[in-house]
């Protein structure tokens, strides 16, 4: 479990940090790969920021699926209507960060009341907590994947809020949070001593999450 633990830890800081910026060329190009190289360099620099998280590469980036498929080509009135989907977004982001919120809330009202249960009011208690977690856990992808997947700003909106960047930072706080409560949870059934950490685990993740999403107002 602690070498998993560790995999997904590294996973979650490459996913929320990793910034690829470089290309990968052809160690002896051709004039036609020159060409196309500047083409792609012309419109990354005109078009694209610099800096893009790995996830809006993927997608967005000059050599992206979306740009491969050519479902969104990388042109200014593209860029244009990527923007307004990136604002749809992440205004989606917040809605759904906040039905993860009260996700949150709820599993931690059942978690002290199962401590407190028995018999058949611990079972129902029980269920009702797997349900919730499960449906918390489906906002908080959602959530996580809005933000991560979602089209990169335009090049003259380059400035970070001090708010974004502690959002940022309690994400990697509530994330980490988030992986061991499910960890954890996993393993409850049949080590119940570990609850009270799965219970530290998954009140540092509320403890985090909700300030992450203050924060984004300022």
């Amino acid at each position: 479990m602690a070498k998993l633990f560790v995999i997904l830890l590294m996973c979650v800081g490459l996913q929320v940090h990793a910034q690829d910026t470089s290309y990968v060329l052809h160690p002896f190009p051709t004039a036609t790969s020159i060409d196309n190289q500047r083409v792609i360099t012309s419109a990354d620099s005109l078009l694209l920021p610099h800096k893009m998280l790995l996830t809006q590469r993927v997608f967005w980036g000059p050599n992206g699926l979306l740009r491969v498929l050519n479902v969104s080509p990388l042109t200014l009135e593209g860029r244009r209507k990527e923007v307004k989907i990136r604002q749809f977004m992440l205004l989606s982001h917040k809605v759904t960060g906040y039905a993860t919120l009260a996700g949150f809330v709820a599993q931690g009202i059942l978690e002290l009341k199962l401590t407190k249960a028995s018999g058949n009011e611990y079972n129902q208690l029980l269920n009702a907590q797997q349900t919730v977690t499960t449906i918390t856990n489906i906002a908080y992808g959602t959530t996580a994947l809005l933000s991560l997947t979602a089209p990169p700003k335009l090049i003259a909106d380059q400035k970070v809020r001090s708010g974004v960047k502690l959002h940022k930072y309690l994400s990697i706080i509530h994330l980490t949070g988030f992986i061991a409560t499910n960890i954890l949870a996993s393993q409850v059934a049949q080590h119940s001593e570990i609850r009270p950490y799965r219970q530290v685990a998954g009140f540092t993740t509320l403890a985090a999450f909700a300030p992450a999403l203050i924060a984004l107002k300022f």
